[in-house]
């Protein structure tokens, strides 16, 4: 074949894994597309869904240096494949070399003869009105009257026409096909709020329920979030119970880590009897579902020594020599209370029912509306797992969404986003400088890993309490709750222990929280005065209100004259909006420094005035130019700017806004 297909972008480890896009998202392929010798080349990405299984085609376009561009839409939440194709235009060809002789004075009267031929052909790939259209054409170019024939020749509705009709003899096509895993839109953009439905109760000392929770919904709708996350709500293991403050024996009315799984009241398709019952279950999940929230649930795939699975598959665990179980460690820290599966059992029956028995645990919350799923450290059990599981189970309920709480290396969290988990936890928690901050998120925006990987910002959770948060006070959990909700498209935090400002460690140097809920019911008060709510009903509002923030590929860091703050955009394409942050990582002292904005990137000239709206406090500012001063003072509550960017307006307009009342921070 003279022509050649190759470099398609995006590929995934030659095509072994899918890209990910959401429903009605544009897919964007590129690739070098060429032949040898001076004919010229057109190519055409081609694309299916796996529901119907008939290719599309959409031409490409020509992006310089043999470089050809396209793209295609999902309309659904099925696999996609694409590919793609390419042939000498042999049309183009004779139009090129047509105009060069004719700008030379050439004799053209051959090659208009030549040009008649390919109408001719093309009319004969041709049907119905487009058919005779081309006889036309074919009939004048090949009559006496040149000056008629060079009109027809260069005239672009005949151009548009010949090139529907292209001679594609010795097609060059790429040697793979590749794939699309179409998620639902909640995948790129979505807000998780963590608690402890034990901890839900108004009443001090009370283990909370069900219903708890769902007098709590309203409070969460006002916050702004759209998921609420539950950890594990399953029975409880009374033997070798975990204390307050994680200690080896627990006393009298301890009730336990939610994460030591099974009792005799069942395992992980049974629900703490304290908390309710399925049908108490059931109706959460409808009263959440009316405030356009979803439940997630937590799956970790651990047994306690009370779990059923001990008694009735005793292979399904890992027996150390003298007959025990092996309990689960990690020097220095051990876990008396949690039996690990052993996932290599040597008998592959007993393997095979295992993986099924762990698949099936998804399948039973899918079938009572369930769909989003935290899955606790994934990167502890088997990569063929993960790849067969979720695939059974999007394979049932394709809008399944699976969170990874992988805090382990970089190449071990990108491979779990690879075999199909939809969304990870980062190391976001421990970025707190700007360099971090800007190196971690190129990476996770300009390279390979946008197109499979999506981050899940969080600035706590009941494992992790940052150094950054235990001294920073007010302002640091301000910040880092900014940059979470305006760095990612989906972020979280662990509540009421952010909004509320927990922040005592254990001991020095830990990151494990002092009375940590973990390990005992506790009481919120949510109505604190000096609660962080209001500004988190803030973030979360101008997240649903601002399209730019809702994705990530389009974020850009530019520069400012301070090593303490940090400034970065995001925009949607048509750049109808396009939002700048500017953030003070110092929670202890005000900065201030001039912005060396890209405004290239932002949609303005150099010399152009635009307007820029503080989000957080509702103040309007004009200003021109790529340098302007911004300061920033935490003691005032002031951790960052959000502004919305936008051409100048009228006095009275700017006036209005500037009468906003703030939002304390």
């Amino acid at each position: 074949m003279r022509v050649v297909v190759e470099g398609v972008w995006p590929e995934l480890d030659a095509g072994r894994f899918p890209i990910k896009r959401v429903v009605g998202e544009d897919v964007w392929i590129e690739a070098d597309v060429f032949a040898d010798g001076h004919d010229m080349v057109a190519a055409a990405l081609r694309f299916r869904s796996s529901s119907d299984g008939e290719w599309r085609e959409v031409r490409m376009a020509d992006a310089g240096n043999d470089r050809w561009r396209g793209c295609f839409d999902v309309a659904e939440i099925v696999e996609h494949a694409y590919t793609v194709v390419g042939w000498i235009d042999r049309f183009e060809t004779w139009r090129r070399d047509l105009r060069k002789k004719v700008d030379a004075g050439v004799d053209v009267a051959v090659d208009l003869l030549v040009g008649a031929e390919l109408m001719k052909a093309a009319a004969r790939r041709a049907e119905g009105e487009d058919r005779e259209r081309l006889r036309a054409a074919a009939k004048t170019l090949g009559g006496k009257d040149e000056t008629a024939g060079l009109r027809v020749a260069f005239d672009e509705g005949l151009r548009e026409l010949a090139s529907a009709y292209p001679d594609r003899r010795n097609q060059g096509a790429f040697e793979r096909e590749l794939r699309v895993n179409v998620d639902r839109p909640r995948a790129r953009f979505s807000s998780w709020y963590e608690l402890f439905p034990r901890s839900a109760s108004p009443e001090a000392g009370r283990h909370g329920t069900f219903d708890d929770v769902i007098a709590r919904l309203p409070y969460v709708q006002e916050l702004g979030f759209d998921v609420l996350y539950l950890p594990p709500i399953h029975p409880i293991a009374h033997e070798r119970r975990k204390g307050k403050n994680n200690a080896p024996t627990s006393k009298p009315g301890d009730p336990g880590s939610p994460w030591a799984i099974g009792a005799a009241e069942g395992g992980h398709t049974a629900i703490h009897p304290d908390l309710g019952t399925l049908e108490d279950f059931a109706r959460l999940i409808a009263a959440a579902a009316e405030r356009d929230i979803e439940i997630a649930l937590d799956i970790a795939f651990q047994c306690t020594p009370e779990h059923p699975w001990v008694r009735e598959h005793p292979e399904w665990f890992k027996h150390r020599p003298d007959g025990s179980i092996q309990h689960a460690e990690n020097p220095p820290k051990v876990y008396q209370d949690i039996y690990p599966l052993d996932f290599e059992t040597k008998d592959p029956k007993d393997r095979r029912a295992l993986w099924e028995a762990l698949r099936d645990v998804f399948l039973f919350w899918c079938e009572r509306d369930v769909r989003m799923f935290r899955v606790d450290n994934p990167h502890t059990k088997p990569f063929p797992f993960w790849e067969w599981t979720i695939a059974e189970v999007r394979a049932a309920y394709p809008d399944a969404i699976f969170l990874a709480e992988a805090f382990t290396r970089p190449k071990v969290m990108y491979r779990l986003a690879k075999l199909g988990f939809t969304q990870s936890y980062t190391y976001f928690t421990w970025k707190n400088t700007k360099q971090d901050l800007t190196d971690y998120l190129t990476e996770l925006t300009r390279t390979g890993a946008v197109e499979f990987f999506r981050p899940n910002f969080w600035p706590n959770t009941p494992d992790i309490l940052h150094e950054y948060l235990q001294t920073g006070g007010r302002p640091a959990f301000a910040v880092r709750l900014v940059l979470a909700g305006t760095l990612a498209s989906n972020y979280g935090i662990y509540g009421p222990a952010f909004e509320l400002m927990e922040h005592a460690p254990i001991q020095p140097g830990s990151e494990e929280y002092l009375n940590s809920e973990k390990y005992e019911i506790r009481h919120w008060d949510l109505e604190r005065a000096d609660s962080l709510a209001p500004l988190v009903a803030r973030v979360n509002r101008i997240r649903r209100e601002n399209p730019a923030l809702q994705e990530m590929r389009s974020l850009r860091f530019h520069g400012i004259g301070n090593d303490q703050m940090i400034a970065y955009s995001k925009r949607t394409e048509d750049r109808s909006n396009v939002i700048v942050v500017i953030a003070n990582l110092d929670p202890k002292h005000a900065r201030s420094g001039w912005t060396d904005l890209a405004l290239d990137e932002l949609g303005f000239g150099a010399a152009e005035a635009y307007e820029v709206e503080d989000l957080l406090t509702g103040a309007v500012y004009t200003w021109r130019g790529a340098s302007n001063f911004v300061q920033l003072d935490p003691a005032a509550g002031e951790p960052a700017h959000v502004f919305r960017v936008g051409p100048r307006r009228s006095g009275s307009a700017a006036a209005a806004t500037r009468a906003k009342q703030a939002v304390p921070a």
